[in-house]
């Protein structure tokens, strides 16, 4: 496996990316990982698909192994959208496929509506197409949980308290609920944890998952999901807080798409069923092409 990293000039800074090829000359696979403000750390075992393909991970600015700005308007969607085609050009991707994971997959999804030439395929593993309908599945999904943890969010919610050790502790249980459903948690993940900024996610999104005030509070794109002509990929665990149901009706608002549920999982299909995400993702990749 040849493995080739290194840093590329983005507005506001320096990203970094690692680009995995077993000399293949298929299109190669731009893996735009989840936050904001988290990196490629949890998804780097995906560097297994560089058995077919190139594989490209990038830390997004502001995360991961990147630098780290303290300019607070380099974060919105739009630079971000920059970035990429920054990063497209800078390892000349004449044509490519996108596998982005969560916000990811928001950041796909405004990237191609915007600059649709050279991609061949998406994946929307686990998608927030619609920060509106992700919160109402979020208020939903809080109800299924524990009468007390639920009056500890509302509580420290309406008293500005989001910072609390008591909000974080009543967070966690929402996370083995509806992110990662694995028990004991994987250390693995809990060691990458200095990886992500606070920081940028608290702008972008809000203080947790369900509860959102950043900017990307009112982004939503289901209206322009049927000019999304190219193959498309929705995935998403039977437990997700990118529901099913919200990830099957993005699917059916895309012309030619396809939609997997892995039965096992929750946020993290990637983590909670390998094998399974694997060979979903392979399969789809290789009859696009």
């Amino acid at each position: 496996m040849n493995v080739i990293e290194g840093f590329i000039e983005v507005t506001g800074g320096k990203v970094w990316y690692q680009f995995h090829n077993k000399n293949s000359s298929k299109i190669p696979v731009v893996v735009l990982h989840g936050g904001p403000g988290s990196s490629h750390y949890s998804m780097q075992g995906l560097y297994v698909l560089a058995e077919d393909r190139p594989v490209i991970f990038y830390d997004q600015l502001g995360c991961g192994k990147s630098d780290r700005p303290t300019d607070h308007s380099l974060w919105n969607i739009d630079r971000f959208v920059e970035e990429l085609a920054q990063i497209k050009q800078a390892l000349s991707l004449d044509e490519f496929h996108i596998l982005g994971h969560s916000w990811g997959t928001t950041l796909a999804a405004a990237y191609y509506l915007s600059r649709p030439v050279g991609v061949r395929s998406i994946i929307f593993s686990s998608p927030c197409l619609s920060a509106p309908l992700w919160a109402q599945d979020q208020d939903r999904n809080r109800k299924l949980l524990p009468p007390d943890v639920q009056e500890t969010l509302i509580k420290c919610e309406e008293n500005g308290t989001t910072d609390s050790e008591e909000y974080k502790n009543a967070n966690a249980v929402f996370i083995k609920h509806f992110v990662c459903r694995l028990d004991p948690y994987p250390e693995f993940l809990k060691k990458g944890k200095h990886y992500r900024n606070p920081e940028v996610y608290n702008i972008m999104w809000g203080p947790s998952e369900f509860h959102v005030t950043g900017n990307l509070k009112d982004f939503d794109c289901t209206s322009k999901l049927k000019e999304i002509k190219i193959p498309t990929l929705y995935t998403c665990g039977r437990y997700d807080e990118a529901t099913p149901k919200s990830t099957e009706y993005f699917s059916e608002l895309t012309p030619n798409r396809k939609f997997h549920v892995f039965e096992q999982s929750a946020h993290m299909p990637y983590i909670e069923e390998p094998e399974e995400y694997v060979q979903v993702v392979e399969s789809f990749l290789n009859e696009v092409e």
